[in-house]
């Protein structure tokens, strides 16, 4: 070990004292989508982290895909996050809100009926997560051009509510098959407009939030997520390597906090993805870098050290080790995770994961 894990580092104007991150993980425990108390003491329990990553949180009733799933866009849910950070800041912590609209990843049964938006009516295959259990994706309503510019306004309103929440920046969300990587992979966007067709106008919509999130917290207090190789909730595009080079380098001048990547994932290989190597994104972005993607305290150090990556970002691990910080240090094992209690429940699986005695 290198120990280049501990090692202090500065993203925008976040001060890190290791490069540990706690990865966003959706838990589903915010009953009528308002924080709780009990998802305070969670985030409290992993305030050693280097940087959390909170949850993806909707930015508008329309971004909800999940039952269950704690918003920033009323204040009884600003009122609820503040005090989620100042639990994790009275633990000398920090704390960044994941951003998310879920775009096609939804169901009428959350929006009184009407459809999911998306950048065109392509349904995704697979099934909804409801309130009323699984069920099939609908074709989408395709956003019509005059809507965008209030899209851009939902993340730029939701930017202010995390700042009076308290957050010491946001994560745009831009990965995973939600709407932003919707517009982006040719896959899921179909439009003749200028938010479709060219790589160019596939990315106009995400630097244009990153630029309108980007005027309320400054350059600093802003990271992004991505997913080249990623084929979760259906996504494909015909050349990702010619689109996250294009985006990467339109992106390198905005001065970003950091640049969230997550990794090609064996369930992405198995589904044919085509693999963006790391190196190569490394070399196509100028700034600092959190990686993610089934990595272990010996996969992040080789990866820190080789220079691919800045810092790690953890997420099964930090679900069932809030002093991961500590077991890494101490090289001590590790809690094994209950997938049976990851999304929604109580606090078994969520807040009694036990830590070391001291």
């Amino acid at each position: 070990m290198t120990n280049q894990l501990f090692t202090p580092i500065t993203l925008g104007n976040c001060h890190l004292p290791n490069r540990i991150v706690m990865a966003p993980l959706t838990r589903m425990r915010a009953p009528d989508n308002i924080p709780t108390d009990l998802m305070v003491e969670y985030y409290r329990q992993r305030a050693t982290a280097g940087l959390i990553i909170t949850e993806a949180t909707p930015i508008t009733p329309m971004g909800i895909g999940y039952p269950a799933t704690p918003g920033i866009y009323n204040q009884q849910q600003i009122d609820g996050w503040q005090k989620v950070t100042k639990a994790v800041h009275d633990q000398d912590g920090r704390i960044f809100l994941q951003l998310w609209h879920v775009g096609r990843i939804s169901h009428p049964d959350f929006h009184q009926g009407e459809l999911p938006v998306a950048p065109t009516a392509i349904a995704a295959k697979g099934q909804a997560v409801t309130p009323t259990g699984m069920q099939a994706f609908v074709v989408p309503r395709a956003l019509a051009t005059e809507e965008l510019p209030t899209v851009v306004e939902q993340y730029r309103q939701a930017a202010e509510n995390a700042l009076a929440a308290g957050f010491d920046g946001v994560e745009i969300h831009g990965a995973n098959g939600y709407l932003l990587d919707q517009f982006l992979r040719d896959g899921t966007n179909q439009r003749t407009d200028d938010f479709g067709g060219s790589i160019e106008n596939r990315c106009r919509l995400l630097l244009q939030v990153a630029e309108a999130v980007i005027a309320v917290c400054g350059a600093g207090r802003v990271g992004l997520r991505l997913s080249p190789s990623g084929t979760f909730n259906d996504m494909s595009d015909s050349n990702p390597e010619a689109l996250f080079s294009y985006l990467l380098a339109q992106l390198s001048p905005l001065d970003l906090a950091y640049l969230h990547l997550v990794d090609a994932l064996e369930g992405d290989i198995r589904h044919g993805a085509k693999v963006v190597e790391l190196a190569l994104l490394r070399q196509a972005y100028q700034g600092k870098l959190i990686v993610c993607g089934g990595y272990d305290a010996a996969r992040a150090e080789l990866a820190i050290a080789s220079g691919l990556t800045d810092a790690v970002a953890f997420g099964e691990l930090y679900i069932a080790n809030p002093d991961l910080v500590a077991r890494f240090q101490a090289n001590a094992p590790l809690n094994t995770p209950d997938p049976s209690t990851y999304y929604g429940g109580d606090e078994k699986g969520y807040t009694d994961y036990p830590v070391m005695a001291a």
